[in-house]
């Protein structure tokens, strides 16, 4: 591919604090340091390219619980070449990118604050409800032409007003601001529609998968 996952791979290790990426002749391992989320392997081809061959020798070689593995394919397909002892996300996600141009400031939704802070090379873009509980967030790690957007949420209890898009235009100014000419993201089900509709465009499918044990 024309280097998309490599990007994504870069700003999500600078976003959530994990290790280097490790080159491996698939892809990329990554230590992330967590109980259930130990170490990643996530592999570098996309779509017809991802072999099952390639898939099965990275999956049989983990053996320690809370080890996760990442295959941009359909899970329908890369779910059969799993062995005994993985779980499969039910909700399969997307690798997704758009070309950044600049955009005008979007105004703050009524009743809402807006804070911004960077710090660690992340820029996080939070919005609080009138009586100041969380009602959406989002972060972003511009590595040089790229940058990848992360955890898009919006509560519950505020969605349908616009707030993520908001979040959205937020953080593209300032990965615009930055130098960054294209973003990339790993979307869930949810949050496509919203990318989608900025004009982000689907580039594959993504397999999240968890080795819970043999």
């Amino acid at each position: 591919m024309d280097g998309t996952v490599r990007a994504w791979v870069d700003g999500w290790v600078v976003s959530r604090g994990a290790s280097p990426p490790l080159v491996e002749p698939w892809g990329y391992t990554i230590d992330v340091g967590m109980a259930e989320h130990v170490t990643r392997h996530v592999l570098d081809a996309v779509n017809e390219g991802v072999e099952e061959r390639t898939v099965r020798k990275v999956a049989d070689a983990v053996t320690g619980p809370g080890v996760w593995l990442k295959v941009f394919d359909d899970p329908a397909t890369v779910g059969g070449w799993l062995g005994p002892g993985w779980w499969i996300d039910p909700e399969p996600g997307c690798l997704m990118s758009v070309p950044l141009t600049a955009v005008e400031a979007p105004p703050v939704p009524d009743g809402y604050r807006v804070r911004m802070w960077t710090r660690g090379g992340v820029t996080r873009a939070m919005l609080a409800a009138p009586d100041g509980s969380w009602a959406a967030r989002g972060q972003l790690a511009p590595t040089g032409v790229t940058a990848v957007f992360d955890q898009i949420a919006t509560s519950p209890a505020h969605r349908r007003r616009g707030l993520g898009s908001f979040v959205m235009r937020t953080l593209t100014r300032e990965a615009v601001a930055q130098g960054a000419e294209r973003g990339v993201l790993a979307g869930t089900p949810d949050g496509r529609a919203l990318y989608e509709a900025l004009g982000w465009r689907v580039e594959a499918q993504l397999t999240s998968a968890k080795f819970t044990g043999p």
